[in-house]
Order: C-alpha cells, then structure tokens, then sequence
C-alpha cells in the first residue's frame, strides 16, 4: 500500500483508530506494518502515542489494550503480538524511526511511583540521570521522553497499572507475553555475550545522545550518592561524529535498566520513605567519609527534607510484579558475571580504557539495584500477607543474594552436595551485607507466626536454611559483620601510615587503598547508606538472633509434632472410613469434614512438611553452629508432652465482660495447631441443621411431636425437674440439659450472655431420627423376635432396658458429684 501524498496525519490518525475496532488483530498488525514502513517519520510521530496505549493499556488502567500481562501462549493471538513487539519488530522499528529525528512526548509526572513524584512536586531532583532534563519550568506536571524512553516507560508502566483479571483468562506468570516481553528486551538491550546491536535508524550526527547536563540555573537539588552516569562520561562529553559507536548505543541499555528499576523497584511506605529522605541518612556517607579523614563538618540539610509529609503512596505490590523483579534480578546477575576476565583483573586505572558495556556489568548491581530492591524486599517482608504467595518474595532475594548460581558455574558435587562459595564473592557479600543478615531476621519474624504445619510454609523455611547452609557463606557474613564493627581509629592508623607517607601521598579516597580498609570502607558505607550512621545493627551470628532461632527451632519441633498428630488422625479416620461408618458407627466427630481422598492429599502433604522441616533443623543447626545435646532435650522435651491432653488445653486468653480474649500468645499456640477452642454449637440444639447421619423427614417430625408435648407440659415438666427427690433427678437426666450446656461453653469462646441464657426442661425426640439409633433399633428388634417377642412387648422391654440404663448412669453421675 503506497503512501498518499496529500493524506494528512490527523486522517491517518482516525483511519487507523476505525480499523482498530473494526478488524482482527493479525490485519491490523499487517497494515500497521506497512504504515511504518512507507510513511516517513513526520506522519508517524501522531499515532505513536496512541498506538502505545492501544497496546499497553492506559496509564490508569482502564484501557486495557492487548493485555499482555493475560495473554498466554496457548492463545492464537498470541505469536502475532510477539512478533510485532519483538526487538526487530515492526514497534520497536517505529521507535528507532522517530528516535532518529528527536521527537518529544509527554509522560504525566502522576503516574510515575510515589518517591519520583513526591520528590518533583517538592522541587527536588530526583538522584536517577534518567529524570535529568526531562522536566521543564513552571512545573507543567509532564516528562518529555524521546521516543525509546516513553515506550520503555509505558511498557514498565502496564506491569503497576490496576486492571481487572479478563474472565476465563488464568495462566502462569511466566507464559505470559509480558514476562516473555521483559525477558527478550533485557536480553537484547543487556546481553551476556557480545555488544547491543546498533540501532537500524541513524542519520549522519550518528543516533541520538543523552541529555546534556543540567543547566545550574535549574532551582533542584539531587540528593542521590551517584550523580553522574555512564552516559555523561562516555557520550555527552564527546562530539558524536567521533564517538565509539558502542559508546553511541550503550544509552539504551542504561536507559532500559533505569526505567525498570525506577518504575518497579522504587517504591516503598512513608515511613520507609522517610527513613531514606532523612537527613541523618543522607548525610552518614559523606559524614563516616569525613570522620575516616578527622574532619568535622555538618553540612545542612538538603533541601526538599521538610515536605516528607506529601508522601502518601499505599503500595501493595503483586505476585506478578514480584515474579517480573525476580527475573530482572537473575539477569542482572547473569549479566555482570559475564564481566570478561581481564576486565575485573585489570588495575582500577585500566577500567577508563574498557569498554562502555563492560563498565555497565562491572557496577549494575550496586549502582542501579542494590538500594532500591532492598528497600523493595523489606517493604514486602514486612507487609505481605503471611501465606504461601510470599514464595515469590522470597525466592527473588534469594536469587539476588546468589549471584554465583548465574556464572554458567556446576554449582553442585559429584556427590550431590552444596560446593563452597567461592571466595571471589566475598566482596558481594561484605557490600550487600544487609541483604543478608537484616532481611534475614526479616524472615525469622515471620516464620515465627507462620503456620509450618503446611508444607508450603514449610518449603519456605527449608529453602532459607538450605541457601544459608552454603559451605564458606556463614563464613563471609561473619566476616562482613567483623569488618563493620572494627573500630575506625584502628582504620585511621591504618590511614595515617600508608596513606599520608610522602611516597603515597594520596587521600582516603585514592583508587590504592588497602585491601583491610577498602573493605571496611565498603561495608560500612553499605550499611550507613541503607540504615543511617546511628543504626542499631544486630549481629546475625549474636546472641539475641541466636534466641529467635531457638525459638523458631521450638516451634518447627512443635509444628512437627502437630504434623504426626494430624497424620495418626487421618490414618485413624481412613481406617474407620467403611460402610459402618455411614452410620455412625465408626468416628463421632461431627466437625470433621475431610472425606477420604482428602485425607489422602492431607496425608501426603504431612509427609513433605516432615521432610521439609528435619532438613531444615539439621541446616539451622549447621548454620548457627548448635550444641546437639541442647538440641537433642528440646526435641525430647517438645515430644514427651502428651499430644492428647494438649489439646483438650485452652489457647492462652484474657478473660473479660465480652468472654475470653486471645492474647499474642494465644494465637501463636493457634497458628501453630497446638491449642484450640472446642468449637460447639451454642444455638438451640433442636434447631441445629440436619445432619447427615440424620433422616431429615423424622427430624421434621420429631421437632413437631416434642414441640407439642413440651407446649402442652412445659409447667408439669419444670415442677418435676425442681423436685429434689428421685423422681426429680430422673426428671432432670431426660428433661433438662442445661447443665451439659453450661459445661460445654465454659470450653468455647461464648459471652457471658450467652453462659447466663436460662434453660427451660423440654423433652427432645430428635435422638430417633438418628440412623445409627435406627440401625441399633433395628438389631434390637430382630434380636427380640428370635427370642419370639412380639413388637409391642419388644418396644416395651426395649423402653424398659434404655430406662434402667438411663437410670444407672444417672445414679453414678450424682454419687461422683456428691464425692
């Protein structure tokens, strides 16, 4: 289809916005292909921003576009919107078209996370370069992005936006074209082997540059420690005819990275968020470098520090968008272990000579995720709900704190087991020391409440342990620990005697520092940029850690033993689980409501969380290095308690005028299956729903024939049962059943109205129109008409025997009460 001459771009614009709704995707992505093919790039620049919406949904997320986030591929539609979105696709095409003449488009400043737009409405510049020059004055509340910038950031921005679940759509996370999507572009934009291929579209300046720096005129203050970029350095200071053509294209993977890690990873509470923004935090880099140097200074606070009261972002994030961090944080690893050999041998003076792909791998992790994915992490750890869907939060810090799992290295024996730690890691361990220890006792809080009876929970706790366990990793964490406890005037020693010779001459922050102190530097510097200089670090290898983790081991010994009691019961209940059961015969627990397959299912998953939970024991005590006879008594301990008269025990409560309360206690002992209330019904027994070893037609009618005789000898019945002879104790047994009630409920937590309703004496018949009452009714019978009994003297010798067995039971239960 050729182009016409005179059609305006307006016209395109609503032809295209007709075909949209009018024809099926694979015709529209065909023509789409052809427009951006033969119209040149002045006529494409007006549909580019609605045809991302079109695709990516909107902003707010109530046009949904082709929901790439639901659209798996088993879907038909499926390989289409693959091919037309894929790195060499007809969008990204259009993208490198429009990127070669240095459009402009508007992204709202709303819709960014909540720190970004906190921080340009209080007039400061955010620390990431990508925000630099983007922003132009009187505040108008937009971004103006290139045209690769507002697609990536419209891209990343349908991953947060709030959309409906499309009915009859249910997939995994990782089929979906989304999570493939992000998964192709960091690959191609960030690739593990060879260089970013150049962009097809490039006119003779060569492709287009960064932003240059901002003017100083410009009233915002940045308030990151990294304020410079490898663009600056390697693109903006040099004329770009004769710029590397490396140099020229390494933007867009700098670009791609900032934009992820700035849409989905900067987000976290106020209270967090101003943790961050403080000035103690801001300043304890800059204040410890001071200190290292014996100089005092208090610099004032940045600006912007006083408006932390306009954050108010509630941030939930989901499942998805956990999954979708993780798979950036594996590839990030992957990419920076790619680092070429000589490139990390090399001199700190031989890094400015690399390549500018190579100096990205070298610094991704610690310059663009490290801060903001622990502040991501600990959000999460602290607010997800304590159920199973936290496994994705999980397994995305333990993926960032294994990068040696994505070197392409066996990371397992011949044997099977766990190969140590290389000891080039010790650095990443000593630099990322938080998100070790801390979101570790992060993990601790919560399996402490969590219920590990279930294997899922369980797996949880086991695959903590089992990466811990790690031969050489405690080791480096201990390690980490001394070297940011060691004394800093034993560093200044250290300083003045190699630093301050006349043969070195050099500063603290000279590229040739010492191995000691360069390592404390780093954890230090670490740890005072994420928690502030007068943080209170708890060790994880010290003593009050040490308690939590005997705490956490108690109660996996007494989950464990929870798991055998629920195992010998569902055994129980499978073996009683026959025909006699249909009527009762077999186990009289009206609660239950497990059928036999499952049973089964309970079964198998109490054997994983047995398995689950003695590896896990076995790592925790490898890990912190526990004394096996200790050990060994609390296991003894925990099992000699009698699993029976346990739970006939109350949870711990608070008794008050509304009935019993549970305390902290309490609902840990519930959580964890090892205590619990007798559940009863409290309503009127006679109005309780039919149940299924009952005949629903005599439940009916038995209600009727009591309700008559009780309406007509209600008075008689309360005279005799107020008798304080025989007959009215008799009167009491068949009559009255208040006090069976009031001693139930005083094992349930009932109110104090409920214990004090008064009981009236009735006679109940709903006892006949049970089947296993009929079926000994039935046996009795048969027995008496061999003897050659008629029915009448049957029902009354039967009449006479439930009488006087009645009556003994009765006589017995008021001797033990008068004793």
């Amino acid at each position: 289809m050729a182009a016409p001459a005179l059609q305006q771009p307006s016209f395109l614009l609503a032809n295209l916005k007709v075909d949209w709704t009018n024809k099926p995707l694979h015709q529209r992505c065909h023509e789409l292909n052809k427009i951006i093919d033969d119209y040149p790039a002045k006529e494409l620049h007006a549909i580019f921003p609605w045809l991302v919406e079109s695709v990516f949904g909107s902003l707010d997320g109530i046009l949904s576009g082709w929901n790439l986030r639901f659209l798996q591929a088993r879907s038909v539609e499926y390989n289409i919107v693959m091919e037309f979105l894929d790195t060499s696709g007809p969008m990204m095409k259009l993208v490198y078209k429009l990127q070669a003449e240095e459009y402009k488009y508007e992204f709202p400043v709303s819709y960014l996370p909540g720190p970004i737009k906190s921080s340009i409405h209080a007039g400061v510049l955010p620390d990431c370069p990508l925000f630099h020059n983007k922003i132009q004055f009187p505040m108008s509340g937009l971004l103006f992005l290139n045209p690769f910038e507002y697609y990536m950031f419209s891209f990343a921005s349908s991953l947060i936006a709030p959309k409906n679940y499309p009915p009859g759509q249910h997939g995994s996370c990782s089929d979906s074209a989304y999570f493939v999507l992000v998964d192709t572009y960091l690959k191609y934009f960030l690739p593990t082997e060879g260089n970013v291929p150049p962009s097809p579209f490039s006119d003779t300046r060569g492709t287009v540059a960064s932003p240059a720096p901002r003017s100083p005129s410009v009233p915002y203050v940045g308030y990151g420690g990294h304020s410079t970029s490898l663009l600056k350095r390697h693109i903006t200071h040099q004329p770009s005819v004769n710029a590397d053509p490396a140099a020229q294209e390494i933007w867009r993977s700098e670009t791609l990275l900032q934009v992820f890690v700035e849409m989905w990873l900067h987000h976290y509470s106020l209270e967090m968020y101003q943790k961050l923004q403080s000035p103690q935090v801001k300043l304890a880099l800059l204040q410890y470098r001071l200190s290292m140097s014996s100089m005092l200074c208090q610099p004032p606070a940045p600006p912007g520090s006083g408006t932390l009261h306009t954050y108010q972002e509630p941030f939930t994030p989901s499942e998805e968008h956990v999954l979708v961090v993780r798979l950036l944080v594996k590839h990030l690893h992957a990419f920076s272990s790619s680092l070429k050999q000589e490139s990390i041998s090399s001199s700190p003076s031989a890094h400015s000579h690399s390549s500018p792909l190579e100096e990205l791998k070298r610094v991704v992790v610690q310059r663009f995720v490290q801060q903001k994915l622990y502040v991501f992490l600990q959000h999460c750890f602290g607010h997800w709900p304590l159920d199973a869907s936290f496994r994705a939060v999980l397994e995305t810090w333990l993926s960032y704190i294994q990068p040696w799992r994505y070197t392409g290295e066996k990371i397992m024996q011949a044997d099977g087991q766990n190969r140590a730690v290389p000891d080039k890691w010790a650095s990443f361990v000593q630099e990322n020391l938080l998100m070790y220890t801390k979101l570790f006792q992060g993990f601790l809080n919560r399996a402490m409440r969590t219920d590990l009876v279930n294997a899922k929970n369980a797996l949880m706790v086991f695959r903590v342990a089992k990466v811990f366990v790690q031969p050489n990793l405690s080791e480096m964490i201990q390690k980490a620990e001394q070297l940011f406890l060691e004394p800093e005037h034993a560093i200044l020693q250290r300083q003045n005697r190699v630093f301050l010779t006349p043969s070195h001459g050099g500063s603290f922050l000279s590229s040739r520092q010492p191995v000691g102190t360069d390592s404390v530097f780093k954890v230090k510097s670490h740890v005072y940029s994420l928690e502030g200089q007068d943080c209170q670090y708890n060790l994880m290898f010290g003593p009050d850690l040490r308690k939590n983790v005997l705490r956490l081991i108690q109660i996996i010994a007494q989950s464990r033993q929870t798991a055998k009691r629920i195992s010998d019961h569902s055994t129980e209940m499978a073996a009683n689980n026959s025909f006699l059961s249909w009527f009762s015969v077999g186990s009289s627990d009206h609660n239950n409501t497990f059928t036999g397959g499952e049973m089964d299912d309970l079964g198998e998953g109490v054997k994983k969380t047995h398995e689950f939970l003695d590896k896990a024991l076995d790592y925790l005590c490898q890990i912190f290095r526990l004394n096996a006879g200790q050990l060994s008594q609390m296991m003894v301990n925990v099992a000699s308690v009698d699993d029976e008269g346990a739970s006939k025990q109350l949870p711990d409560c608070i008794p008050s005028e509304n009935g019993l309360v549970l305390t902290d206690l309490g609902r840990l002992q519930i959580i964890n299956g090892l205590r619990r209330f007798e559940i009863e019904y409290q309503g009127d027994p006679e109005l309780q729903p039919i149940r299924s070893y009952e005949n629903a037609f005599l439940v009916r009618l038995m209600f009727q024939i009591s309700s008559f005789i009780n309406a007509r000898f209600g008075d008689h019945m309360e005279a005799l049962c107020s008798r304080q002879d025989l007959l009215g104790s008799i009167g009491r047994h068949y009559l009255c059943s208040s006090s069976k009630v009031v001693e139930q409920r005083r094992k349930s937590p009932v109110t104090r109205q409920m214990r004090d309703r008064p009981q009236r004496a009735r006679l109940s018949l709903r006892v006949l129109a049970s089947y296993r009452t009929l079926f000994i009714l039935l046996l009795l019978y048969m027995l008496f008409v061999l003897l050659s009994f008629g029915v009448f003297s049957s029902t009354g010798l039967i009449l006479i025997v439930c009488f006087l067995y009645e009556l003994l039971l009765n006589f017995f239960h008021e001797k033990l009460k008068t004793q």
